[in-house]
């Protein structure tokens, strides 16, 4: 008896739980796309039924639960657009209040005050290229201008008695800190202006600031910084590995964190004692600490670690390559966990989902490139076709989560390989740093050296090899087939850069210089005619299927306009999917099902 085949639209329909945060009364909230679309649900006990709180057509982005009253504020923007708009949820009553009413402009959600009558975010309603940061008032109809911004960026990291702390993002690897006070508008810089990465800023019980930075090392770890004059004294190195990411509960002190290692995460929990990180004792033998190092939580992906207000629970969504985004609650002070959701896999049978293999390639100097690889069941020798599937940031790392798109094309008999090129994040900062600017072409350089690997792969056939990507990931495929036109079988761009020029002049003004200085200005337009693989599409030769969405912010959509274009005029196939109501992500369910339809019958055509 032959295995049972599911269709794409079963594996998308399978539901996603993340995004976790924890009410006044103890309740869950989380965001689930089990209406097709991401909404707010909440649950009172692990596995009990949750209650859908709220029922839009368009995607909730994020939600965050008040410090001291039983509501939340959640953020929601009209056909994927990224501009958000902010609403009240009263837990209780179910009463929703709008709390922004300006469609032209994006809000950024900052934080809640310590005591919850108010929050903070950051909003370019002044000049559209420009974040400021405003403050309302939990009942109040308008909010207030409390500190107009410079040019692109500004974040809000937290909120806590010594005031707010605000990001200011240069680059993607380039931030600085600012300390604000928003009842005066006084504000001064924390950071030494030296190229640094901060992230998961937190206030500690005595109002010192904890953050997971690089600054002075390769790779990131915890560190304190002094508010008065600045200094950075890490309590928690990374050692050979990021630490990717952790929670803080200013009152008691406790602490859970989590270091990437090779893209799984190690979980750690414990408590700050005198500014210095104690970890947990372990419950099988008091007295010593404990040396676990993912507590009791399965291997996988860890991230939106949070506290609860009591600082009793930590929540944290995880994800592994066989099992969908889940929440886990974690007890801080025995380090036990708990699933509280479970969203299952719609019947598709656990064992049938596969695991990635890690490895590494040797590239063009003699570099090692990791990657994931993935082998369908019973793969015939030289049979077996391969997607290549390459992450967008391009300071992003492909990591084990669960995909439902992957698991479906390694049902269909695809393997799949998920290079993390030079440029990606996770290896330390050198790495990143390897095709800045001029170097750009190095990492479209190591997925020849992926396909070299493949090709020498007993199970592969080197003629059936398929390119694909979102995002930068989606140049990357540009690039690939246009550097590289005789190693690809058929290719699939999502929102994918064709001609930097066009993309750093229409993309949107707050990211431009951001973007520069990853990609090079138009200030050296000789640099992005040449890496823009639009001005070598008469090299492009296998079918070329190109995804969009009509309100793509980051990379808008004359990109894909004029790279299918090009590509149609010399008569390679080409296929395009524009939709009008997504932007840079498809985020409604139905969309993705009509989506992935199309791209697995065009690579049962071409491939």
């Amino acid at each position: 008896m032959s295995e049972p085949r599911y269709s794409v639209a079963r594996y998308l329909s399978i539901d996603s739980t993340e995004s976790p945060t924890i009410s006044v009364d103890g309740d869950l909230v989380f965001l689930s796309d089990t209406t097709g679309t991401p909404q707010v649900w909440s649950l009172d006990a692990p596995g009990a039924y949750p209650s859908q709180l709220t029922a839009y057509d368009e995607r909730i982005s994020f939600v965050s639960a008040s410090p001291t009253r039983p509501e939340v504020i959640f953020g929601m923007d009209e056909g994927s657009n990224e501009h958000d708009q902010l609403f009240r949820y009263d837990l209780h009553d179910g009463a929703e209040i709008p709390l922004t009413d300006d469609l032209s402009s994006i809000h950024l959600w900052g934080g809640w005050s310590p005591d919850g009558d108010r929050f903070a975010f950051t909003a370019n309603r002044r000049q559209s290229d420009t974040f400021d940061v405003y403050v309302q008032g939990r009942n109040d109809a308008k909010a207030t201008l409390v500190h107009e911004g410079e040019s692109g960026f500004l974040s809000i990291e937290t909120w806590g008695e010594p005031g707010i702390v605000l990001s200011k993002a240069h680059a993607s690897f380039d931030y600085d800190l600012f300390l604000l006070k928003p009842e005066t508008g006084e504000h001064r810089r924390l950071s030494d202006g030296t190229e640094t990465r901060y992230g998961n800023v937190r206030f500690g019980f005595d109002d010192r600031l904890y953050c997971v930075t690089n600054h002075d090392s390769d790779t990131a770890g915890i560190a304190r910084i002094d508010l008065e004059d600045g200094t950075h004294e890490t309590i928690q190195a990374g050692g050979d590995w990021n630490v990717e990411g952790f929670a803080l509960h200013g009152e008691t002190g406790r602490i859970v964190w989590s270091r990437n290692v090779d893209g799984y995460s190690e979980v750690h929990a414990g408590r700050l004692v005198d500014g210095e990180i104690e970890p947990l004792e372990d419950p099988a033998d008091p007295g010593d600490p404990s040396d676990s190092d993912n507590l009791d939580l399965p291997k996988g992906v860890a991230y939106d670690l949070t506290f609860g207000p009591d600082g009793q629970q930590c929540t944290l969504s995880l994800s592994r390559s066989d099992d969908p985004r889940s929440v886990f609650v974690l007890d801080a002070e025995t380090g036990e966990s708990e699933r509280w959701t479970n969203p299952g896999t719609l019947g598709v049978p656990k064992e049938s989902l596969l695991e990635p293999e890690t490895i590494r390639y040797e590239t063009f100097d003699r570099r090692e490139i990791p990657a994931y690889w993935t082998l369908p069941e019973n793969a015939s020798p030289g049979d077996t076709p391969v997607i290549v599937d390459i992450h967008g940031g391009p300071e992003h790392q492909r990591r084990p989560w669960f995909f439902p798109t992957k698991q479906y094309f390694l049902q269909q008999g695809y393997a799949i390989f998920e290079p993390n090129v030079r440029g990606s994040s996770g290896y330390g900062t050198e790495y990143t740093h390897l095709d800045d600017v001029e170097k750009r072409m190095d990492s479209v350089a190591d997925i020849e050296s992926a396909v070299e690997w493949l090709h020498d792969h007993e199970a592969v056939d080197s003629d059936r090899i398929v390119a694909y990507g979102r995002s930068y990931g989606g140049f990357m495929v540009l690039a690939a087939i246009t550097e590289y036109p005789d190693l690809w079988a058929a290719a699939v761009d999502f929102v994918g850069i064709a001609d930097f020029k066009t993309f750093l002049e229409n993309t949107g003004e707050w990211r431009r210089s951001h973007r520069a200085q990853e990609y090079g200005s138009l200030d050296d337009p000789e640099l992005l005619e040449r890496i823009s693989p639009i001005h070598k599409a008469d090299r492009i030769s296998c079918p070329l299927f190109i995804q969009h969405g009509a309100n793509d912010p980051r990379v808008p959509v004359g990109e894909a306009e004029q790279i299918a274009e090009k590509v149609r005029e010399r008569g390679v196939p080409v296929e395009i999917c524009i939709f009008d109501d997504e932007g840079h992500h498809t985020t409604s369910r139905e969309n993705l099902i009509e989506e992935f339809e199309r791209i697995g019958k065009f690579l049962e055509t071409h491939v």
